[in-house]
């Protein structure tokens, strides 16, 4: 994977303030910070960049003026390239093709990805190979800077011509095209119009080839594409962690984990899942005497190993560690890529129709990341299986109980149902999209497609359900070490179980549903001292946002995006 080095400018404050984009060289979390409006963006003033698009552009307008026959410029477009398109219409032939691409269908679609999408496509458009003005670019900027996101409908891309339909309400919003669109900026939704003229914007009319510039390729694919990705590192090392913390509530063994295993089976991904575990693990709670004090049970000497879902924990996740790597290394490969046709070489004069706007990576690779999530949360889903029932605790309470001297006090089992009701849908979304594209779209053109635009949408839902069965792990896992550190010390500090890495996890759960760690009394006590509801809330907003729940969890997030680099 190629270590990618953008010109972000770091300030006295630590907080990035502006990306300067140069055409290549973007990261995922360069997509993520933009998408976040965590930074602002500028151009490069290396001349080789901009003479290389002034090049192209030169180029453009020569072949509309000596006549050349060049697909979407002097020509109609798909399957009707074959219909030529006289030199003076070939402006007004750009700005058809928003027209009759003005079809999007559905509900709005998250504008962080809208504002990924555009960062990446005026990157891409500074590569000099697509034969459009500076200005456009330049547009894209004014919009990410201010805020602004076109609302974008869901529907309309088989990642086939790359993401025409969605792409062109970009395009139409940033030109201020008749075709009505709107645009979102802060609580406000404007007519594009309107939205135009509080940027300090005019109306602009597209040259030739800039409307197939903007709305052909895989920029709307690979931004979706590029959010999931971060999100699912966060989702990775979150999980690690509170398999760590529930491996302490069970008392797990450490011996699964220990170097001489996977100096046996060396898949890296296996070995990287056993390293962090034996780190959050390390602590007198998970040793070879496994707290004999404990009053709860006296299974020691007879337990001689765990069951699969601890034991075989790396070999469980070794291959998600590794999908994942080869995952976010595609998206970066294709977030930098040109995707548009035809492809311009100046240097040479000459345009290449060519397809490197399918987007089959992207397609492909979305669909495994959503298998992905999918076991991350059947994993957790056996674990959580294995707390609420003594028989297999280790002498936990039945549901992870509370205050036992209620009798009405039933613990955790409605969250468990809530668990149970999200892991299905999370498996289910793991199915694969790709190979069921259409084959007759666009009177055969598109005969083949990438379907990455479903994909991308279908992962963006798995991250977003993923959140919310995270926020229920959590809680069940903060409940069983206070529980287990009751059994083991007599209180219900669960910091007194767990491995020092783990402390800052148990505390930023806390922290987040406002509650203080306390020895009288676990996580969840009475059933009705506290709304769960709200606790998972809370913790989902805190993931989304990549709050105190993430940054509890960072080390093990750079530490993947270093296994990445080395893949």
């Amino acid at each position: 994977m190629s270590d990618h080095k953008s010109s972000t400018e770091i300030p006295a404050s630590g907080k990035p303030a502006v990306l300067c984009l140069q055409g290549q060289d973007l990261g995922i979390d360069d997509v993520r910070r933009v998408a976040a409006g965590h930074c602002q963006l500028s151009i490069t003033g290396d001349a080789t960049v901009l003479d290389r698009m002034q090049a192209a552009e030169a180029l453009v307008r020569q072949a509309v003026d000596e006549g050349w026959r060049v697909y979407g410029v002097t020509t109609g477009f798909g399957s009707l390239a074959e219909i030529p398109v006289p030199p003076a219409e070939a402006a007004a032939s750009q700005a058809n093709l928003l027209s009759f691409l003005s079809t999007g269908a559905g509900r709005p679609i998250d504008r962080a990805h809208v504002l990924a999408t555009m960062l990446l496509r005026a990157n891409m458009l500074l590569r000099g190979v697509s034969g459009v003005r500076l200005e456009i670019v330049e547009r894209l900027l004014v919009f990410l800077n201010a805020g602004a996101a076109p609302v974008v409908a869901e529907l309309g891309s088989i990642g086939a011509s790359g993401d025409l339909v969605p792409l062109a309400t970009i395009a139409r919003a940033i030109t201020g095209q008749a075709t009505a669109c709107q645009v979102a900026i802060g609580d406000r939704v404007l007519d594009s119009h309107v939205a135009l003229a509080e940027l300090g914007l005019e109306p602009l009319e597209l040259l030739p080839k800039e409307a197939l510039a903007i709305v052909n390729g895989t920029s709307f694919s690979a931004g979706i594409a590029a959010n999931c990705v971060h999100s699912a590192r966060e989702y990775l090392a979150l999980a690690m962690t509170t398999h760590g913390m529930m491996i302490q509530a069970l008392l797990g063994h450490e011996e699964p984990f220990l170097p001489f295993v996977h100096e046996c089976k060396p898949h890296p991904g296996q070995r990287w899942s056993a390293t962090w575990m034996r780190q959050l693990l390390a602590t007198k709670a998970v040793d070879s005497t496994h707290n004999q004090d404990a009053a709860e049970y006296t299974d020691d000497d007879l337990h001689l190993q765990d069951r699969y879902s601890l034991r075989c924990l790396p070999q469980y996740l070794g291959p998600i560690v590794e999908g994942m790597a080869r995952v976010a290394r595609v998206v970066e490969t294709e977030m930098n890529s040109v995707t548009d046709n035809p492809l311009i070489d100046a240097d040479n004069a000459r345009f290449f129709q060519s397809g490197n706007f399918l987007g089959q990576y992207l397609g492909v690779a979305m669909d495994d990341l959503r298998r992905f999530l999918g076991l991350l949360a059947k994993h957790l889903d056996v674990q959580i299986a294995q707390l609420v029932t003594p028989e297999f605790s280790r002498g936990l309470p039945a549901s992870l109980l509370g205050n036992r001297d209620v009798s009405f006090n039933m613990g955790l089992k409605g969250l468990q149902i809530t668990g149970n009701s999200i892991m299905p849908l999370l498996t289910y979304l793991g199915n694969p999209i790709v190979e069921h594209f259409p084959t007759h779209a666009e009177q055969f053109n598109q005969n083949v497609n990438g379907l990455s635009w479903g994909a991308a949408n279908l992962a963006a839902r798995s991250v977003e359900l993923y959140r919310h069965y995270a926020s229920v792990a959590l809680i069940f896992a903060a409940q069983a070490v206070d529980l287990r550190a009751y059994a083991t010390h007599g209180h219900y500090d669960g910091r007194a179980v767990i491995g020092p890495l783990l402390v800052p996890l148990y505390e930023a759960i806390h922290e987040t549903v406002d509650s203080r760690p306390t020895k009288s009394s676990p996580f969840v006590y009475n059933d009705r001292d506290q709304s769960l509801e709200h606790h998972l809330s809370r913790l989902a907003a805190s993931i989304e946002a990549s709050g105190a729940i993430t940054t509890a969890v960072a080390p093990i997030t750079a530490s993947l995006c270093k296994f990445e680099l080395g893949c």
